[in-house]
């Protein structure tokens, strides 16, 4: 679906602006969002973020190349 690869793609870029703003000095949750989030979660809340945005990325990737497979096949006579 078209839907999760947008979702996907956002949560990526979400992840990676976390992951250079903690090298930079830039909160993005406690600072821009507002929430605090635990000391074991904020360390590694970059890499949640990227990694759930791939996981949608490929389920809406693969969803589309079935489809296309789908179309493609051409009956056997």
């Amino acid at each position: 679906m078209k839907i999760l690869k947008t979702v996907g793609i956002l949560l990526m870029a979400i992840g990676a602006v976390d992951l250079i703003g903690s090298y930079t000095g830039f909160d993005l949750w406690g600072g821009f969002v507002g929430v605090d989030l635990p000391e074991m979660l904020w360390k590694y809340s970059s890499y949640i973020e990227l990694v759930i945005g791939y996981l949608l990325f490929n389920a809406g990737g693969s969803e589309a190349s079935e489809e296309t497979a789908e179309e493609t096949e051409s009956p056997a006579e």
